[in-house]
């Protein structure tokens, strides 16, 4: 059989190459998006994972403080004292700032206090390496830094220069004393005498690795060791795991926005099919009369479409390196998500992915081809080929459409599964394919009412668009599909930047906001002098000063913390954006603090208004808090508290702040103050000072760029629905050039021709673009309320940009009309005798 079907898939594609063409090119940029999120996240994901393993080595067993207070030296020496334990490796890990002495130009490192004594046995890549002729003794010098290879180049250091590391006490001079081997972003080594008296870590530890004499027992060390409550195991590559749920909810919605293209793909594919099964309807029957049977028939429609998936998906994994590649250097392995510091990632190979992105691909063809196929075998070759059957003017099912439009709402309404909103994702797909089904019917309905039309010719246009719905399913299909996801993602993104837009100006109440220089979310606090906050309060120009402190607050080792804030809140919690009723604290409830939530703090971990939690306070210990109410925050996707700034000193008895918030006297210059303020602080502490207004414009400037991905992956879904609009109509006025030639001889002129085949067209398209915005909608309502809660535990209420929606919907009518009206002037320009004579 494959012997007598191959060679006419070689005609077919030698005679039509350019409408398979179309097909291998939509197929192929749905697998060169699908395929490039892949390579981007495995290659940032392993460089991440590969630099952390460099740098933590291999222990047997991890022992991590649970806060950044850290663990107790006397820790050291009771596991070394183990007589299981072979080898104990002190360390002092933070995230920080470094900059050549004297320059203004900031570094984000990873600074890490080692014993050069033990470090080699767990963690060789931080063994320190001195500069050429120095002693190996220097590797316990205080005075000294060992710079890694992507520090050495960001900072164009080398051997003997003089770098500074921001302190929570300002910055600290230290001399490059050499090298470390340690691999991924810029990262700094101390001894580790260093790193606890410069850094605020006296006699304090981040975690001891420890390797364990050979045939112990990992499991039995840990239940037999006696840690203290502020002491918990860990695993080495804790900060791999962390980051990967800190990204996955991004990773995967940009993986299924990617797929979209290709799901559009497998619409165009079916497009171009049933209209190529159309045309070639008396040659399909020929072929059956000469014994052709009409199983065949349908398995030589497959093999034309699997040799389109086939090559679009080898053409697709091509380009989708070379987008990768490009999509690294411009906007690093986050695309814009702001989950990964440092540069650029190396290109990585998952071939899993990549197979299943090839898979994918030729599955999507030969799904678009399925029932096109069916068709070809259902034909009866004598009626064929007289002309006869293959109508399709009787009512179109509505059952299929329905049924899936119902499994779709059925869908939206389940939990996600693993943190992930897959149920979610497949009622988008369920709702996106019952659309599609029912385009037929709605088009009939559509157009059901003509009323009295003076036009022959109009009358003539909008009778056949009603009732050839198989040529209107397959025209607007495509359109169909991705107009619907277009307008989806459009309501999607406008909701949410209206929602972050207006949250903005009720959490940036102050005129301007200053904190500490690099003391960003990522990098550990770096706390301002403490009578700066009595200073800024007395300087010209400043009406009032608020000062608050953050800090991260560990949970899960492997998830991401959460970020304590601590300031005035006012009785009823009136500085934050509360989304419901605060509740007053129990009667009688002694031991209990008040404390507020965030809205993904919330989701994430099940907490309710009224409940009772216990956290890690640091400084404090394990602390019970009755949870008053819940905040919205769309700045911190894990989560935070916010506590009283007067209950966190009383119990910790730190007073220690690290951002200001400052209201300004009526008529004050914001940069005279900005001045003052700097001045105030002194050279030794560099501060970031913004006002509202830039603050709100660089927020929203994070936002479109962590968006510009899915921006482009809507153009791209367009882009592919408008080919389809092309390739499908051009086939089908082709088709019809028998047709038109017969109109001709009926006495309908050139121009009569080309209106009645813009008119049928603008009447498909008219009626796709309705349905694609009533689908998209509906979409858009899952997006909005089921997918982006359960991947960010953000909600947010539902905007329609209209004007954008009716330019999106205008742009696709326009340009699907317009290229229906060049094919008809080509197809009737065309003798209608030459025409008419193919029937001879």
């Amino acid at each position: 059989m494959w012997r007598r079907l191959f060679p006419l898939t070689l005609a077919e594609w030698r005679h039509h190459p350019w409408r398979h063409g179309v097909a291998l090119l939509a197929v192929a940029l749905g697998v060169a998006l699908a395929s490039s999120v892949q390579l981007i996240n495995h290659s940032a994901l392993s460089e991440f994972s590969q630099a952390v393993r460099s740098a933590n080595g291999e222990p047997d067993v991890v022992l991590a403080a649970r806060d950044r207070g850290g663990l107790a030296d006397a820790l050291l020496d009771l596991v070394e004292a183990d007589e299981r334990v072979a080898a104990a490796s002190p360390v002092v890990e933070l995230d920080s700032q470094v900059r050549r002495a004297g320059e203004a130009t900031r570094v984000p490192t990873r600074v890490v206090g080692v014993d050069a004594l033990q470090v080699l046995r767990l963690a060789p890549a931080l063994l320190p390496r001195p500069a050429s002729g120095a002693a190996m003794t220097t590797a316990l010098d205080p005075a000294l830094a060992w710079l890694n290879p992507a520090a050495r180049a960001r900072l164009e250091a080398k051997d003997g220069d003089t770098v500074e590391i921001q302190s929570a006490g300002g910055w600290r001079r230290f001399r490059v004393g050499g090298s470390v081997s340690a691999g991924g972003g810029p990262l700094v080594v101390l001894d580790i005498d260093a790193a606890q008296g410069q850094f605020n870590r006296a006699g304090r530890l981040t975690r001891i690795d420890i390797r364990l004499v050979a045939g112990v027992d990992r499991e039995a060390f840990k239940a037999g060791l006696a840690v203290p409550p502020d002491a918990q195991f860990a695993q080495s590559d804790d900060a791999v795991q962390r980051i990967s749920n800190l990204s996955r909810a991004y990773r995967v919605n940009l993986g299924v926005l990617a797929l979209v293209a290709l799901l559009v793909g497998g619409f165009l594919v079916y497009s171009v099919v049933s209209l190529s099964v159309a045309q070639r309807t008396p040659a399909l029957a020929l072929l059956g009369v000469l014994g052709l049977a009409a199983r065949d028939r349908r398995t030589l429609v497959l093999v034309e479409s699997a040799v389109v998936g086939i090559a679009g998906s080898a053409l697709g994994l091509a380009g989708g390196a070379g987008l990768a590649a490009l999509a690294l250097r411009l906007l690093g392995g986050d695309l814009g998500g702001g989950y990964f510091g440092g540069g650029a990632p190396a290109l990585g190979w998952p071939p899993v992915a990549l197979s299943a992105c090839f898979a994918l691909g030729t599955a999507a063809a030969v799904a678009g081809a399925w029932f096109p196929a069916r068709q070809a075998e259902a034909l009866s070759p004598a009626l064929a080929l007289k002309g006869l059957g293959g109508h399709d003017s009787g009512p179109a099912p509505v059952w299929p459409g329905l049924a899936l439009l119902a499994a779709g709402g059925g869908l939206a309404l389940l939990p996600p599964v693993g943190g992930l909103p897959l149920a979610a994702y497949a009622a988008v797909a369920a709702l996106l394919a019952g659309g599609v089904v029912l385009v037929p019917a709605a088009v009939q309905a559509l157009l059901a009412r003509q009323g009295a039309l003076a036009s022959p010719v109009l009358l003539l246009a909008l009778r056949r668009a009603r009732f050839a719905r198989q040529t209107a399913s397959a025209t607007v299909a495509g359109v169909v599909a991705s107009l619907a996801l277009s307008v989806a993602i459009t309501v999607m993104v406008a909701s949410f930047r209206e929602a972050v837009s207006a949250w903005l100006d009720t959490a940036l109440p102050a005129d301007l906001y200053a904190r500490a220089s690099g003391s960003g979310s990522s990098a550990d606090p770096v706390f301002l002098p403490p009578d700066l906050v009595h200073r800024a309060a007395a300087l010209p120009g400043v009406a009032r000063v608020v000062a608050s402190r953050q800090r991260p607050l560990v949970i899960d080792p492997q998830q991401p913390a959460l970020t304590l804030l601590s300031r005035p809140l006012g009785a009823d919690g009136s500085s934050l954006p509360m989304l419901g009723a605060v509740l007053p604290l129990p009667p009688g409830a002694s031991g209990l603090v008040g404390a507020f939530v965030s809205e993904p703090a919330a989701a994430i971990h099940g907490w309710q208004a009224g409940q009772t939690i216990t956290l890690p306070l640091p400084g404090a210990g394990a602390t019970r808090f009755y949870v008053r109410g819940i905040w919205r925050d769309y700045a911190r996707q894990f989560g935070a508290v916010a506590i009283d700034a007067a209950d966190d000193q009383r119990l910790t008895g730190d007073t220690r702040v690290n951002d200001l918030a400052l209201w300004l006297t009526p008529g004050a210059a914001p940069a005279v103050v900005e001045a003052a303020l700097q001045q105030a602080a002194g050279s030794a502490m560099p501060l970031d000072i913004a006002s509202t207004s830039s603050l709100r414009a660089l927020s929203l400037k994070i936002f479109d760029r962590s968006f510009a991905v899915t921006v482009y992956l809507q153009a791209v879904a367009i882009g592919v629905g408008l080919v389809g609009v092309a390739a499908s109509l051009s086939a089908q006025v082709l088709a019809r050039r028998k047709e038109f030639g017969l109109l001709a001889h009926l006495g309908l002129t050139r121009r009569q021709v080309i209106a009645l085949v813009g008119a049928e067209a603008a009447a498909w398209l008219a009626a796709g673009t309705l349905i694609g915005l009533a689908l998209g909608a509906a979409m858009a309502v899952v997006l909005v309320h089921v997918v982006n809660p359960q991947s960010f535990h953000w909600t947010m209420p539902l905007q329609w940009p209209v004007a954008r929606l009716a330019a999106l919907a205008a742009a696709v009518l326009a340009a699907g009309t317009a290229t229906a009206l060049w094919s008809a002037r080509r197809a009737a320009g065309r003798p209608a005798v030459m025409a008419v004579k193919e029937d001879w």
